[in-house]
């Protein structure tokens, strides 16, 4: 930056000076010269001695940012103090000089010095880039010029490019023109005309040449491409292309790859394959051919049989811009293979076929067939799986399918029949046709009940009109051969019909009361229900339907003498010496229902006589608490009631007046307020010697009617009915046993304190019902009788010591077997079982009944049993 500023002082100062001087001195010297040439003596030219150079400060100053020459104030000479090139000086430009000022101070002076800078060849023609490249088109005509790049020599004058010279070659030649003070030109000559197909590119070189001595060269590559013309048209390998392709061939197959070339290039070159559409063939339905690659390959269904060889004309054209195309012949032959399944179809089909379908009859007639030819056509038939059907052979591929075995609609309805057709050939073909046969209804099947036994529970007062059951049969048949309707048949009961009693709706099987129902009248009854369907000719099938009827408690308690007069005062009289636990009474009374609902319980309702008198629960016993004492009352009103176990309980109730005497002699017997009837029966014994009297007699119609069952029928359907086997034992129980079942009796001598238990032996199962009365206030209730098999009737009849020998002689006649009633007596107690053979099948839990009255306590329990 300090040079800089020093050189343009020493202009401003060189111009202000500048008319103090006016000579000018001119050197020449040649470019490229040594350091420290000489190019003249200033002190010598300016007259100047060469010892005043230093006082006066002798300088040389230029415009120019390299100092190129430079004074010597010893010697006074100028001197190249740079390198000098004339190109980089002064290029382009003819005349080439050093513009200085050489400055003297003391006085100040400046002298104009001009270096004329003279050229020398150092520099070799060039151009400005190394390769050329040319486009000719080939069908260029001989004589046709084209310019070539022009080579720059930075030399000048004689030094300058002079000529250019081109390589040897048999295509071109070169016109050098000179152009004067603008130098030199070359231009190439087509002299003979270009084939691509024969050299697409020809290679030159150029060839600059100055004037110096000696001359100096320089050289460009020139790159002719010979542009391609559509000059030849294209060629298939072969005229007539022959293939084979199976018949079978899928989709995308290759059939073949067809191959045409063109001499030309680019798009001259570039060929699309496409087919030649001859009359009505259009050979792109069949195949697929790629435009560019030109393969041919599959695209429809090759069929031997329709089409065994295909004629297909192909060309090929080039993309130039007068396209070139040329044909060939394509022979596509199709190979014949086992590509046809045999073909099944049936020509008839009779279905549905009836389940009662002979053997041999007619279902279906069928045809099989096959495209083929030879043994690819020839075929075999069979029916495919286990099914009541096989094929039968007509005439050649024509046949028939039969029924083969018995059909089932109710098993199978429909049959999907297999049938597999195969052919001979390599590999064998084989196709299936399924034929559903549909097999339609007989009415072969009838109504069936889902139970052999109905037990049908009703309760007593039920309304009329309601539907005691529902009874249901199937038919496994269809349609009209499955309609049930349901009758009962006819049956009476005690000599009225059961279609007076009971009602059945025909088509929903709806049993309706058409009465209500009296469990102390009826217990239960029986009768048959018929189900018919209404195929031709019908078929039916019956059940039996046990109707029990189910107690409910609908009596109230009604008391026994000699306490049954309504609104009657009773009067007991007790010493006033009585101990604690004396008998004052003993209330009895009876309920028409059964089990529970007739299990009675006695209760003191008024609390007066509580703290003095107590009664026992089961056994209607008045028993004194204590001893009497003075602050007691003479009479004691007692109200006794008595209720049953039913839901809800009912009951009655009897007043007695207990009253204390002195003596034991006014106490008159416990019998005195019944009114003495010595020479007639009372209600209760007339009752009892009729039911005595009519079990006899049923016994004895049973008794025949067994016998002649057994006379008319041998298969021994009664044989589990034996002759009982009574047995005491030594607790003085007795038990009564048949063939599998063994019921127990036991009881003391004391019949109105005793316990009365009955179970089968040789113990009480867990699962039935155990009612025990004992002596106490209370009475307890456990499940243990079976619920299972109702067996039969157990009666127990205790007589009291009064007027009981004259009903013993109705009691012998009763002791009898086989299937009816026995009868055992004991001292005074007097047993009755009666088996129930027709209610052995109803699946009931037993109920209990315990029935008191007027010298006679009946004790009766409904047994049971699991087996």
């Amino acid at each position: 930056m300090d040079v800089e500023e020093h050189v343009w002082i020493r202009i401003v100062v060189f111009l202000c000076l500048w008319h103090w001087a006016a000579s000018q001195l001119a050197y020449s010297i040649s470019e490229e010269v040594n350091k420290g040439t000489v190019v003249g003596n200033l002190a010598k030219d300016l007259n100047i001695n060469v010892q005043e150079l230093e006082n006066r400060d002798l300088r040389v100053v230029s415009s120019y940012s390299k100092t190129y020459l430079n004074v010597n104030l010893r010697s006074g000479n100028l001197l190249v103090e740079e390198r000098i090139d004339r190109e980089e000086l002064c290029p382009l430009t003819i005349k080439c000089s050093l513009k200085l000022q050489a400055v003297l101070s003391n006085p100040m002076t400046a002298h104009r010095v001009e270096v004329n800078i003279l050229d020398v060849n150092d520099n070799s023609p060039a151009f400005l880039e190394s390769r050329y490249y040319l486009n000719i088109s080939e069908s260029s005509l001989t004589g046709e010029r084209y310019f070539l790049p022009v080579a720059v020599d930075g030399d000048i004058g004689s030094n300058s490019v002079k000529t250019y010279k081109l390589s040897q070659n048999e295509h071109f030649s070169l016109d050098v023109q000179s152009g004067g003070e603008h130098g030199v030109s070359a231009e190439l000559v087509l002299q003979k005309a270009l084939d691509r197909e024969k050299q697409s590119v020809i290679n030159l070189i150029l060839t600059a040449v100055d004037g110096g001595k000696p001359p100096r060269t320089g050289s460009l590559q020139i790159h002719v491409n010979v542009i391609d013309v559509n000059d030849n048209i294209p060629a298939f390998s072969k005229l007539l292309y022959k293939v084979r392709v199976k018949e079978n061939a899928t989709p995308g197959t290759l059939v073949i790859k067809l191959n045409a070339t063109d001499l030309d290039e680019g798009m001259n070159s570039k060929i699309l394959y496409s087919f030649i559409k001859r009359g009505n063939i259009d050979p792109s339905n069949i195949f697929d051919l790629n435009s560019e690659t030109g393969e041919i390959t599959v695209k429809g269904g090759l069929d031997y049989e329709e089409t065994p060889a295909y004629e297909v004309r192909v060309q090929a054209t080039d993309q130039g811009a007068s396209p070139r195309s040329a044909q060939a012949k394509l022979l596509i032959e199709i190979i014949d293979i086992n590509d046809n399944p045999p073909q099944i179809s049936v020509t008839s089909l009779m279905t549905p076929v009836k389940e009662d379908a002979e053997l041999g009859t007619i279902v279906a007639l069928i045809t099989v067939s096959d495209k083929d030819g030879g043994k690819n056509g020839v075929t075999s038939c069979k029916v495919v799986g286990s099914v009541p059907f096989k094929l039968k052979s007509n005439y050649k591929n024509d046949y028939s399918l039969v029924v083969d075995g018995p059909l089932d609609r109710e098993t199978t309805s429909v049959y999907n029949v297999t049938i597999t057709a195969t052919d001979e050939g390599a590999p064998p073909l084989s196709s299936n046709k399924v034929i559903t046969v549909h097999v339609s209804d007989v009415n072969d099947n009838a109504p069936k009940f889902m139970e052999t036994v109905i037990n049908v529970y009703v309760k007593e007062n039920s309304p009329t009109g309601s539907v005691i059951y529902t009874v249901n049969a199937f038919d496994a048949d269809l349609d009209v051969n499955a309609k049930v309707t349901y009758t009962l048949l006819d049956s009476s009961l005690k000599s009225i019909p059961v279609s007076s009693i009971l009602n059945i709706n025909s088509e929903t099987g709806d049993i309706i009361s058409l009465q209500s129902f009296n469990y102390e009248e009826l217990k239960t009854f029986h009768f048959k229900v018929q189900a018919t369907d209404s195929g031709v000719p019908p078929l039916s099938s019956n059940v039996t339907v046990n109707v029990l009827i189910l107690d409910e408690n609908d009596n109230n308690p009604t008391m026994l003498a000699p306490y049954s007069e309504h609104d009657a005062v009773n009067i007991e009289n007790i010493p006033y010496s009585a101990e604690a636990g004396y008998f004052v009474a003993k209330i009895r009374a009876v309920d028409a229902d059964s089990g529970y609902n007739a299990l009675l319980s006695y209760h003191l309702s008024e609390p007066n006589g509580n703290n003095l008198f107590r009664i026992g629960t089961s056994t209607g016993e008045i028993r004194t608490k204590r001893r009497m004492s003075d602050n007691d009352l003479k009479t004691h009103p007692l109200v006794v009631l008595v209720s049953d176990n039913g839901e809800p309980s009912l009951s009655a109730t009897v007043s007695i007046d207990v009253v204390v005497v002195e003596s034991t002699a006014e106490i008159q017997t416990q019998f005195r307020h019944v009114p003495v009837k010595e020479d007639s029966f009372s209600d209760l014994n007339l009752y009892l010697l009729i039911a005595i009297v009519s079990v006899s007699v049923i016994f004895l119609l049973s008794l025949i009617t067994l016998i002649a069952v057994r006379c008319h029928r041998t298969d021994g359907t009664f044989s589990r009915y034996s002759a009982p086997m009574i047995t005491t034992h030594p607790d003085g129980s007795w038990s009564y046993s048949k063939a599998t079942q063994q019921y127990d009796v036991c009881f003391s001598s004391d019949t109105l304190k005793s316990d009365v238990v009955v179970f089968p032996a040789p113990f009480p199962p867990v699962d039935g019902e155990l009612i025990s009365i004992n002596g106490g206030d209370t009475f307890t209730r456990t499940q243990t009788l079976p619920n299972k098999e109702k067996v039969g009737h157990l009666y127990l009849f205790s007589f009291s010591a009064l007027k009981t020998a004259s009903y013993f002689f109705l009691v012998l006649g009763c002791l009898g077997g086989g299937g009816g009633i026995f009868c055992l007596f004991l001292s005074s107690t007097i047993f009755i079982f009666q088996p129930l053979s027709h209610y052995s099948s109803a699946p009931q839990v037993t109920e209990s009944q315990l029935v008191k009255g007027d010298q006679i306590q009946l004790y009766w329990y409904n047994l049971s049993n699991k087996s």
